[in-house]
């Protein structure tokens, strides 16, 4: 009977946590490429961008981020990864790139997540004067664990996302250096044949001529 309430409210907290993370996107970025992405953010609004090459090159790109004036907030120049908060300064489009145009033949796998503004309270009434009940602490705290937790799937994700790339590139290259090991192993036996075949063809020649 007490779990009865506790569920729908646990249910609540889990969508509160998923709705918050709406905004990540993982996406290919060519070579020689840019991709660019707009935001219609508040004056007034915290927001926050977070990104990581996942895959391709040396796992780096380039982003800016400009806001409805064109002024640069945030520029940097083959990250691999990097998180930038900023308030907006006023209403408009932000704007915000990713370039991988120093590159002339690799494409990248890149990770994004743009918050724009706080977490909406679990509750209507949390902001109010009165102390939280029991129940509705729990289940403020139970939301704070499961945006923690979601975050760290997230970021053990990209790990073994980018780990598994990176072993399946050191796995072709060893397959690529095995081939060629394989081929010039090949060819050194078969230059060896014929030199001792010359050799000894050689050797019978000059015993022939002196015993004649």
């Amino acid at each position: 009977g007490s779990r009865g309430p506790l569920l729908p409210l646990l249910l609540v907290a889990a969508l509160a946590a998923c709705v918050a993370r709406a905004s990540e996107i993982t996406f290919e970025l060519p070579d020689n490429a840019k991709q660019c992405f707009y935001e219609e953010i508040a004056q007034g609004t915290k927001c926050t961008l977070e990104f990581q090459v996942i895959t391709g090159g040396h796992y780096d790109v380039d982003c800016r981020l400009e806001d409805p004036d064109g002024v640069v907030l945030y520029k940097e120049m083959k990250k691999q990864y990097d998180s930038f908060t900023f308030t907006a300064s006023r209403n408009g489009t932000y704007k915000f790139c990713f370039s991988n145009e120093f590159s002339t033949f690799t494409h990248k796998t890149v990770y994004f997540d743009f918050q724009v503004g706080e977490d909406p309270p679990l509750f209507p009434s949390e902001n109010r004067v009165t102390a939280l009940t029991q129940m509705e602490s729990a289940c403020v705290s139970i939301h704070e664990a499961l945006k923690s937790v979601i975050d760290y799937q997230t970021h053990f994700r990209l790990r073994e996302a980018q780990g598994r790339s990176r072993a399946e590139d050191l796995n072709t290259r060893v397959a690529y250096w095995s081939i060629g090991e394989a081929i010039i192993l090949l060819v050194v036996s078969i230059g060896q044949v014929f030199l001792l075949k010359s050799f000894f063809s050689d050797k019978r020649t000059t015993t022939t001529r002196v015993g004649s």
